[in-house]
Parts: structure tokens; sequence; C-alpha cells
């Protein structure tokens, strides 16, 4: 099985581009780790994240960074962006919007690839140095992006991964600093809870 994971800085987590098989320091790299004990040369896996992608940037790159590749399974976590670009530079796409492309995406994979099996993540936040300028919106235009995200899974009957919920209850027993460091960018504790729940999920798609 080829396994595809795709979205922004949180998944790309610094992988090497040039290589295929890089799959960077975060839960890709863990999940890998993970599953290669417990399933033994079963699997193949590819990172196609990249920082900063928004979902009009990960609509963009459709044919070449998924297509092409002809993944048997594929998660997709998108939307901080969407937000974060808009809080700092003005330039994010708004949670209808983001509905629709990312419709438009899951449409176009669904026709070229129809046996591909994909999970759609939940984005989330934290209150951190990188957002607490304008927290309060950040946050709330980030739920909004989960709310259409998770839309969007169940209009293409797709796996939902919810997020948000698990990241505040670690919040309530740490400082949310060291779940993610900058209340966007998770650190070793918050990929090993993404890896955690990102694995849970795959195991109940495949019964």
């Amino acid at each position: 099985m080829r396994i595809l994971f795709q979205g922004d800085s949180i998944t790309d987590c610094g992988r090497k581009r040039e290589q295929l098989y890089a799959l960077g320091a975060g839960y890709a790299l863990m999940v890998k780790g993970q599953m290669g004990l417990e399933y033994p040369a079963a699997h193949e896996y590819i990172n196609k994240g990249i920082g900063g992608n928004r979902i009009v940037d990960l609509y963009a790159r459709i044919k070449v960074d998924i297509l092409n590749l002809k993944p048997d399974f594929m998660s997709i976590l998108i939307g901080v962006n969407d937000v974060w670009h808009e809080c700092a530079a003005e330039n994010g796409v708004d949670a209808d919007k983001f509905f629709r492309i990312y419709c438009m995406l899951i449409e176009e994979i669904k026709q070229a690839l129809p046996e591909l099996k994909i999970m759609i993540m939940e984005p989330f936040c934290l209150k951190g140095s990188g957002n607490e300028a304008y927290y309060d919106v950040f946050c709330a235009e980030v739920k909004k992006r989960a709310v259409k995200a998770r839309e969007v899974a169940e209009k293409y009957g797709l796996a939902f991964l919810p997020l948000q919920k698990g990241m505040d209850e670690l919040a309530e027993k740490m400082p949310s600093s060291d779940i993610l460091a900058d209340g966007v960018h998770p650190t070793s504790i918050g990929h090993t809870f993404i890896k955690n729940e990102w694995i849970r999920t795959f195991n109940e798609m495949m019964r």
C-alpha cells in the first residue's frame, strides 16, 4: 500500500523535497516508524506536505503531488494557513471558499483514483506566540475551517480525524507551548498525539 501524507508545514516538517521518500521530522515519520514495526514491509510512505500551503495551493498541485503518485491511502491536513495568511497578510481563504475548493479537490481525486481511501484531518490551534496578537479571531476562524473540513468528509463519505478536542485536553495538563510550539506547529509531544490518532483512524478504516 502506498500511503501519502498531504498538507502544510505541520505535515512537511522539514522534509527534503528532492527525495521522494523523505518524511520530515513529524507525525508522518512517526507513523512510518510505528507501522513499520507492526506491518513489516507492507507499506511505502510519501510526504508531500508543503509549508505555508492553503487549500488553494494544495488544489493547484493536485496533479503532480497526488494524482501522478497514485496512492492507495491519503491523509490531508490543511486549513490553518487559510486563516493565518489572512490575519498576517490579508491573503487567506474564507471558510466558504475553503469548502468549495476542498470539494473540488476531493471530486477530482475520486474521479481519477476511485479506489483511493482518504482521511480528512481536522485543522487545530492553541494560543501561542504565533497567533496571540489576534488569537480570538484566529481561533474562531480555524474552528470554521474545521467545521468545513468535517462537512467535506461527510459529503463524500470519508473518514474524519478530529484533533482539536484532544489538543485542548492536553493543554489542561501542560503548557500549550509543550504541545504546539507557537500555537500552530506541533512539538514532539504534539506530533506524537497526531501520530497516535492517525494510526487509530487508519486501523478503523482498514477493518
